[in-house]
């Protein structure tokens, strides 16, 4: 058989490593794409100008299209048989990537689970980009619900891994020679430092975006994300939904677009503490988002430069004016669709 079916929970050994197909050249017509798609109006990652003031080359890839990227690299390996992506921990983004890098990925398996009902299980796998000098783009641990080939195969001894609550403040990464000792409020669009903001704080995003079933079909291609749950319609008008499901990152992109209209001046996704996909999303959706603000920590040696840890929630056709989230049971609002915790970089 020439064709891949892709991996089932059997086919994941503890401790393999793959290496994933297809490098990708990231271009210009990328990063427009992604602002079509998503709207993110960041000024770092808009403007060649306003990073050049900071002390870049230029204008740095949005760090959530360089996630997609990488993630898509490994989907065919990982994913394409999966019920549904769980979850994200311990994300770390490295060095900055601009137009003209070549990306790749590999992955590691680090943990497996059987489910009780014998037909699936959890795979853990660690997943690294690098560019084409093999620095680290990002790096960032997810864990996949994927279907058994054979439900009466016998099943691995479980094994989960150990991840941390989150990333410290003081390991995340600034890039060489950013200096936001110049940054332009002006320009940014928004007034608001560091130290505006106070652990406890919640910031309604006002805004919504209605999904498009182009604009998510768009997005998943653009990723090269080949899982057949969001683009095969006729896979999965007979599946549990009766239709596709958007990608889960599709909806981060668009909560993190959202969350610039309050939080306009974080400038650079540094780290993914941890994340879920609370219910699917579809087109016709619309999305709301809302952010708490958890922690602000200084960096070590920086004057200019403040970290904000920060828990985006999503929701679906629900403004977010109220805050939905968990009842005093841990049960989550119907409408959330996303629950992410992440620290930003911002100027002080």
């Amino acid at each position: 058989m020439k064709a891949n079916p892709g991996n089932f929970f059997e086919d994941f050994p503890l401790g393999q490593e793959i290496r994933h197909a297809t490098p990708r050249t990231v271009g210009e017509g990328d990063v427009a794409l992604y602002i079509g798609l998503t709207g993110s109006r960041f000024a770092l990652h808009s403007s060649d100008a306003f990073a050049r003031d900071l002390g870049l080359p230029r204008a740095p890839v949005d760090d959530l299209l360089v996630f997609h990227i990488v993630f898509g690299r490994t989907v065919a390996d990982v994913s394409l048989n999966a019920i549904a992506n769980l979850g994200y921990a311990d994300c770390r983004f490295g060095v900055p990537v601009y137009p003209g890098d070549t990306l790749t990925a590999r992955s590691i398996v680090i943990g497996l689970k059987e489910n009780a009902n014998h037909e699936t299980g959890v795979v853990y796998v660690r997943s690294t980009g690098s560019n084409q000098r093999g620095e680290s783009v990002v790096d960032y641990v997810r864990w996949v619900m994927v279907r058994k080939r054979d439900k009466a195969a016998p099943a691995p001894d479980p094994a989960v891994p150990n991840l941390p609550s989150s990333v410290p403040a003081g390991t995340l990464l600034v890039p060489d020679g950013l200096d936001l000792g110049r940054y332009d409020r002006e320009a940014a669009g928004s007034p608001h430092r560091w130290g505006d903001y106070r652990a406890g704080e919640r910031i309604d995003h006002v805004d919504g975006m209605t999904i498009e079933e182009s604009c998510h079909m768009t997005a998943t291609r653009l990723y090269q994300n080949t899982a057949r749950v969001h683009f095969n319609q006729h896979a999965e008008k007979g599946g549990r939904f009766g239709r596709r499901i958007v990608y889960g990152g599709h909806i981060i992109s668009l909560a993190r677009a959202l969350s610039f209209n309050g939080l306009g001046n974080a400038v650079r996704l540094a780290a993914i503490n941890g994340g879920r996909h609370v219910a699917p999303s579809f087109a016709g959706d619309t999305i709301y988002a809302w952010s708490e603000v958890k922690e602000a920590a200084p960096l070590p040696g920086r004057s200019d430069i403040g970290a904000l840890r920060l828990r985006t929630v999503a929701a679906k056709d629900h403004a977010c004016a109220d805050f939905p989230d968990a009842d005093g049971a841990g049960k989550p609002h119907p409408a959330v669709v996303l629950d992410l915790d992440y620290w930003v970089l911002m100027p002080r």
